[in-house]
């Protein structure tokens, strides 16, 4: 697999946007260098696009919208298309492995899994679309009423670097399958797969300007993209600043958006959860794709008459963690970049300076390069609710754990934070299951059970500050379209 990726670099090092069904370099010309998270060194560029390279790419999906023929495309043609595109990354998936493995530094068995979840989007979009029915209502006599679900017009996806492929193809399923047409920004740290993507695409048959990518900063590009006024509505997952920037800037030309940012996402196991079958879960909840996971389950809240056993077993778990390269497949790779791995270092420091136990602590493989961005996995125990790191998402692999008293308690300091996105419940007791899952003030709620190998068909996003708005499933059609009603007098 990963002399499958150098044969792919080594042809073609200087990746380049899509626009109009064509690659195209910046308009300036200018590149982006990108690193590999697992040894710091430079192996591709990537376009540094700005406001006229957005410009373009909005203008292409305008006029691919206006007057091209996708948005008036019977929907199960487009979704023809749809899995065309699925089998097309089927059949390119170990190149896709690579890729974002190399790109992201996770381990290269995520990678292959993410290709599966991109896969089953497509697939599961691709067969969607038409089922999104409008209805007819019961209104005045001599009137027939009813309603339609039509595109939005020109979406713009703003997708972040954790997984790229994944919530790529969660938009584009989505957006596409309902007429809109799309300009996706992928973060400027892992932006290749994107763009292999993108081509994939060309390849598959969609018209011209339907799917276009464009790479760059955020701070040149994306605000450029998210306050462009061609834009007609805006999708957005990364972080609630972030966020909070582009809400107000589609806002100045009063467009919608779907905001999925972050969480805090706690699990709570009670006394009589079947312990052995929470741990590898409760793990590899925080380790996955090295924490760098907004569903991340950061918080483990322990009924106390087990705390000591769990924190035991748990921390025994984190010691025998290791960090390495992505080919390597350890239980976790590096961090995105210097920023990244800084930021939660300090996390580690500020949490240790304030006294708090380590209970377990991973390691870095003694064969992983020295300029690669690693950090062990820390595991802490008896975390007071209110410190820094048992509120603010640390976005790494770093775990807490709380004692709790009662029910109420466990669900008090389940929604102790500013977050909201998912949760996840271990307990026997089938009336508990219900009662907590319901007062959790979480998106989604896991029992006996967290994640789902990407949840194609669950809808997704948050309470509070991790967002508003649904992705994956139906819901997200519903997101991607705008209802018009329709009255019709003929007495």
């Amino acid at each position: 697999m990963v002399q499958n990726l150098s044969k792919v670099v080594a042809q073609d090092k200087n990746f380049l946007n899509i626009i109009n069904g064509r690659r195209v370099p910046a308009l300036s010309q200018e590149t982006i260098t990108v690193l590999c998270p697992s040894d710091g060194l430079a192996f591709a560029t990537i376009p540094a696009g700005n406001a006229d390279d957005v410009d373009r790419a909005v203008g292409a999906a305008r006029e691919a919208f206006d007057h091209g023929p996708w948005s008036r495309m019977p929907a199960v043609d487009r979704g023809r298309l749809l899995t065309r595109l699925g089998q097309l990354i089927e059949q390119h998936g170990d190149e896709l492995a690579a890729l974002e493995s190399r790109d992201t530094g996770k381990p290269i068995r995520q990678g292959r899994a993410d290709v599966v979840a991109a896969m089953r989007y497509y697939e599961f979009y691709g067969g969607a679309g038409d089922k999104i029915h409008g209805d007819t209502i019961p209104f005045l006599d001599g009137y027939t009423a009813l309603t339609l679900r039509e595109p939005h017009g020109v979406v713009a996806g703003i997708i972040p670097w954790n997984y790229p492929m994944q919530i790529m193809a969660r938009v584009v399923g989505a957006a596409l399958a309902m007429g809109n047409t799309l300009v996706i920004k992928p973060a400027e740290d892992a932006s290749l797969s994107t763009i292999r993507i993108g081509e994939l695409a060309m390849e598959a048959g969609f018209p011209d300007g339907v799917l276009n990518v464009i790479t760059g900063y955020g701070r040149e590009a994306g605000a450029a993209l998210s306050s462009h006024p061609d834009i007609d509505y805006v999708t957005f997952t990364g972080s609630p600043a972030t966020g909070t920037a582009i809400q107000q800037a589609a806002a100045t030309n009063n467009r919608g958006v779907t905001m999925e940012l972050g969480g805090k996402s706690p699990q709570i196991v009670f006394a009589d959860a079947d312990i052995e079958k929470a741990l590898p879960v409760l793990v590899n909840a925080i380790i996955q794709n090295g924490g760098q996971t907004c569903s991340a389950g950061s918080r483990i809240l322990i009924e106390r008459p087990i705390y000591e056993e769990v924190a035991a077993a748990l921390g025994e778990r984190f010691d025998k963690l290791v960090a390495g390269p992505h080919d390597a497949d350890l239980d976790l790779g590096a961090m995105i970049n210097p920023a990244q791995k800084r930021r939660v270092e300090n996390y580690v420091a500020a949490a240790a300076e304030t006294g708090i136990d380590v209970v377990g602590r991973g390691s870095i493989d003694i064969n992983a390069p020295v300029a690669g961005f690693y950090v062990a996995p820390v595991l802490f125990g008896a975390v007071d609710p209110s410190a820094i790191i048992a509120q603010e998402e640390v976005f790494g692999p770093v775990l807490s754990l709380f004692a709790f008293d009662s029910e109420l308690d466990a669900i008090r300091l389940a929604n102790s934070t500013e977050y909201g996105l998912v949760a996840g419940l271990w307990t026997k007791d089938g009336a508990r299951q219900h009662r907590v899952a319901k007062r959790v003030r979480a998106g989604q709620v896991f029992v006996n059970a967290y994640g789902a190998g990407g949840g194609i068909e669950l809808p997704f996003g948050g309470f509070k500050k991790s967002g508003h708005g649904r992705e994956k499933g139906f819901e997200a059609l519903y997101d991607m379209s705008a209802t018009k009603t329709i009255i019709f007098r003929h007495d």
